[in-house]
């Protein structure tokens, strides 16, 4: 009998913290697609962000975007001539190793205007949330890269500033 209690009180635990779960995920889903046409919708709730901040934030969004298509599709050109070159071949040729540093770059720059642009944003927020915004974008941008590089053999043994 005692053991039963226990089996039926876990159950109801496990029931209760499913439905938990289920009810504040909704919510917060809900929330975040209460505006599907307005992609910027999110910023207001996750930062606090009053009219008058989300008006100059959806204009430094719409100044950016022409820019970030560009560099885009820069990225996508090059990339793709990049492929072409290596795709099926025994060794990477010197036209190659050029490709990729001019990828690389055109990479590093698109980084850049992200950055620059993500800067600019966290500063129409409050303070607070403006290097919390702006340390999750740097973590977005970056974040990628930094966990390919560090899962690297050579990251292990003592190269982690990068200098290697």
């Amino acid at each position: 009998m005692h053991r039963s209690f226990i089996v039926i009180l876990g159950a109801l635990g496990i029931g209760a913290a499913v439905f938990a779960a289920s009810y504040f995920g909704s919510k917060r889903v809900a929330v975040m697609t209460m505006c599907p046409a307005d992609d910027l919708s999110w910023l207001r709730t996750e930062y606090h962000l009053n009219d008058a901040e989300m008006a100059h934030i959806r204009q430094l969004d719409k100044d950016y975007l022409p820019q970030c298509a560009k560099m885009c599709a820069l990225v996508a050109k090059r990339n793709a001539e990049v492929q072409a070159m290596l795709d099926g071949k025994a060794n990477v040729t010197a036209e190659a190793k050029n490709q990729l540093i001019q990828l690389a770059n055109l990479r590093a720059q698109c980084q850049a205007h992200m950055l620059q642009h993500f800067i600019a944003v966290s500063q129409v927020m409050p303070p607070e949330e403006g290097r919390r915004y702006l340390a999750e974008m740097e973590k977005i941008t970056l974040g990628t890269h930094r966990e390919v590089e560090q899962s690297m053999p050579a990251m292990s043994t003592g190269h982690e500033d990068g200098a290697n």
